[in-house]
């Protein structure tokens, strides 16, 4: 499960655009945030998640969110400001199960890799899929999960909305502000539609007459319900269409929960949250990644990750495009074990105590997580108000990452002096992390 949002100007507060996307997948699946240079290829073919397609001759500078074990990733930014995030969603056309298609995750990032706008982007992917499908597998350890996808695309002059079935697909441009979950959204007011899409659904006989509607038509009714997606899609909707929108409100709605603060635990989560808590196999995903970008028409993107699961708990780290990688230099890609070099696993460690007593580790990190937060996006915001320098960003990541990482490890030490005890017992979501922290060796 997962939810991505887009508010554009005049919504937003900078008079920029401002994406927002949660990675929700399975506990155990660290999310690496990766940069990737400007490449010329020699090579004829390409290597995605299952399959080989044909690579071209240059690919642009990416900065990705991904489950570390897959080609593709979950979101992304490349060189020119194109951002995309992804949805898994559940349609009438059933996969054969063959591994021959390409994952939603290799769509984004093969047109992160190859696009310089939106509408090339768009154009990207739905070329890809008219080829190969998307027959592909996307869970980690859950080896029967195949869904199809949507996407928001966006780039520093407008946003669509992609949304899939099977090879089939229809898209709609964003105004103002939109959404999307882990459900088909658009109905009979497409912008544009694939050749077959229509004659596909009336052969099926999923459309007769009238106006075509495409999630009527294509929509798995029972899947998208037991996903709570419209429960999820109107509260980010909601936050998106806020006047004045800016990167806290970004934030805000990604580490939102659907009871109050003062009610909430992470064994009372459901798949109505935004910032998502697996507790069981009636409610499996987990937030493991976050990203807030913000597209600028005339100065450079930062993109706010927090290369950490729990977004609630996590402090987003800004990164920009640039030749001194140093997002190379000062992140480890996190791997199948427990890690304490690791940013992602080093969280783990801590955040899943919050399990045990969501208040008590609220009570060490929220406050200084919400000052350190606050002052690293003032510093931005004084930054893009001077004329400054790519070196200058550059050592601003850097120190914001050391920030972040220091203000963790601390944490992690207080947090180890305390007597852990459950505020409430549930036996089995006790045992469901017990068996998740026994595999990974937490």
């Amino acid at each position: 499960m997962c939810d991505t949002f887009i508010a554009l100007p005049p919504i937003t507060q900078t008079n920029s655009l401002i994406f927002g996307k949660n990675s929700d997948r399975e506990p155990n699946e660290a999310q690496a945030i990766v940069r990737l240079p400007r490449m010329k290829h020699i090579e004829e073919t390409l290597r995605c998640t299952y399959i080989d397609i044909p690579q071209v001759a240059e690919t642009f500078e990416v900065i990705l969110s991904k489950p570390f074990w897959m080609w593709g990733a979950e979101m992304g930014v490349n060189e020119y400001g194109v951002t995309i995030g992804n949805e898994a969603i559940f349609t009438k056309i059933k996969p054969s199960k063959t591994n021959q298609g390409l994952t939603g995750m290799d769509l984004l990032r093969l047109a992160l890799e190859r696009s310089k706008t939106a509408d090339e982007a768009l154009h990207c992917i739905t070329e890809l899929l008219k080829t190969y499908g998307q027959d592909a597998c996307g869970g980690y350890q859950n080896r029967d999960f195949f869904y199809d996808n949507s996407f928001i695309i966006a780039d520093n002059q407008q946003a669509w909305i992609l949304e899939t079935a099977g090879r089939e697909w229809v898209a709609k441009k964003v105004t103002h502000y939109g959404s999307i979950s882990n459900g088909l959204t658009i109905t009979d007011d497409y912008d544009l539609i694939s050749e077959n899409a229509i004659a596909f659904a009336q052969e099926k006989g999923w459309h007769k007459t009238g106006n075509f509607n495409f999630t009527k038509s294509y929509s798995d009714p029972l899947m998208s319900w037991a996903s709570a997606c419209k429960i999820r899609q109107k509260t980010t909707m909601q936050g998106a269409s806020q006047q004045g929108f800016n990167i806290n409100s970004a934030i805000e709605i990604l580490s939102s929960h659907h009871l109050s603060d003062d009610k909430f635990a992470p064994h009372k989560a459901s798949t109505k949250d935004i910032c998502m808590h697996a507790t069981g196999k009636l409610n499996p995903s987990h937030t493991v990644g976050s990203m807030i970008v913000e597209i600028r028409k005339d100065k450079p993107v930062t993109i706010w990750l927090t290369g950490t699961s729990n977004p609630c708990l996590s402090i987003y780290k800004p990164f920009f495009f640039g030749d001194n990688g140093v997002l190379n230099e000062v992140y480890q890609v996190p791997d199948v074990k427990f890690d304490r070099k690791t940013l992602w696993w080093i969280s783990e460690r801590l955040y899943r105590l919050g399990n045990l007593n969501y208040k008590a580790l609220s009570d060490i990190v929220k406050l200084e997580k919400q000052q350190i937060q606050a002052q690293l996006i003032a510093e931005e915001k004084q930054l893009f108000e001077r004329n400054i320098s790519e070196e200058v960003l550059q050592d601003f990541s850097k120190n914001s990452f050391q920030t972040a990482f220091k203000a963790l490890i601390d944490w992690n030490n207080r947090a180890s002096k305390i007597a852990w005890r459950p505020t409430s017992w549930n036996p089995f979501y006790y045992f469901f992390w017990r068996g998740l922290n026994k595999k990974v060796g937490l």
